[in-house]
C-alpha cells in the first residue's frame, strides 16, 4: 500500500483519469486484481479523491479549495448583496402582487362575457325558438370544451379557475 502511495507522490499532476490511476496501481502492485483493490482501499481511505471518472491526488488542496469557495460564497450580515436580495425580493412581492390583481380583472372580464353571452342566447332562444338555437348552443358548448382542452395540453394543468389563475399569475 505504501508503494502505491509513493508511486501517486511522485506524478506531478494533481489529477489523472480514473483508468490511468488503477493502471499506476496496478504497474506497483504487479498484480490486476489487488491493483483494483488498492486503488478502491486507497479512494475509501481518503488518500485520494474519485470523482465520476477523474481522480484528485491531493485531497487537501481539493479541501482547501472547497473552503475557499464556500468562505467567499457566504454573504456576511453587512454584504451589500444581502440588502440587494431583500429590495429583489420586496420587488417580487409586489411584482406577484399585480399580476394577481390583473389575472383577478381577467376572470372578472371573462365572467362578465360569459353573463351577457348566457343572457343573449337566451333571448335568441325566445326570439329565434329552441330548433334554430339547439345547435348553435351545441356548438358554442363545444367550442367552450375544445379550448379547455387545448388549455390542459398546453399548461398541463387542470382547466379550472384555479389552474387558469396559477398559469396566469405564477407562469413557469
Amino acid at each position: 500500500m505504501e508503494k502505491v502511495r509513493s508511486a501517486l507522490r511522485q506524478i506531478p499532476m494533481n489529477l489523472i483519469s480514473y483508468s490511468e490511476y488503477v493502471q499506476i496501481c496496478v504497474d506497483v502492485c504487479l498484480n490486476q486484481e489487488q491493483g483494483v483493490k488498492f486503488a478502491k482501499m486507497l479512494d475509501e481511505f481518503g488518500n485520494v479523491i474519485v470523482l465520476g471518472n477523474v481522480v484528485f491526488f491531493r485531497p487537501e488542496q481539493v479541501a482547501k479549495s472547497m473552503e475557499k469557495i464556500i468562505s467567499t460564497s457566504t454573504a456576511t450580515s453587512n454584504d451589500p448583496r444581502r440588502n440587494e436580495l431583500e429590495q429583489m425580493e420586496k420587488q417580487k412581492v409586489e411584482i406577484d402582487r399585480k399580476a394577481q390583481q390583473q389575472v383577478q380583472g381577467e376572470l372578472c372580464c371573462r365572467l362578465g362575457f360569459t353573463v351577457l353571452q348566457i343572457l343573449g342566447l337566451m333571448s335568441l332562444t325566445w326570439e329565434l325558438g329552441w330548433n334554430v338555437m339547439e345547435p348553435i348552443c351545441f356548438f358554442l358548448s363545444s367550442l367552450h370544451f375544445v379550448l379547455a382542452y387545448a388549455f390542459f395540453l398546453r399548461t398541463s394543468k387542470e382547466p379550472s379557475f384555479e389552474g387558469y389563475f396559477q398559469r396566469r399569475a405564477f407562469p413557469k
